[in-house]
């Protein structure tokens, strides 16, 4: 189901998929890395743009997030969080499609 960045952005933190991640309950295994543009990112020189997909044990993969991944380990964006991307809740796939929408500065 096509959703807004903003309502799929409070169904992950209302599920608390990044702390869940946090915890070790859920786990992330990387998709695609690079290095974003320092200008249009805003970001500091060396910074990763990271696509993640998020695991649980009894379901597979639960999530896919963007991030940026600061050189000192600390993640990037408004929010220094993780923007979810498709969302698996309750058996059904929420996806944001919006092209200027990839690498999210806003986190989730």
């Amino acid at each position: 189901m096509v959703i807004g960045r903003e309502d799929l952005r409070r169904r992950f933190n209302g599920g608390r998929y990044w702390h869940r991640v946090q915890v070790g309950e859920l786990w992330q295994v990387p998709e695609e890395e690079g290095h974003p543009s320092p200008p249009p990112s805003g970001e500091p020189y060396c910074t990763r743009s990271q696509m993640l997909s998020c695991h649980a044990d009894e379901l597979g993969q639960v999530a896919r997030v963007h991030q940026y991944l600061r050189p000192d380990g600390s993640l990037g964006g408004a929010a220094g969080r993780p923007d979810p991307k498709e969302l698996l809740e309750d058996g059904v796939l929420y996806v944001v499609v919006d092209p200027v929408d990839w690498g999210g500065a806003e986190g989730g």
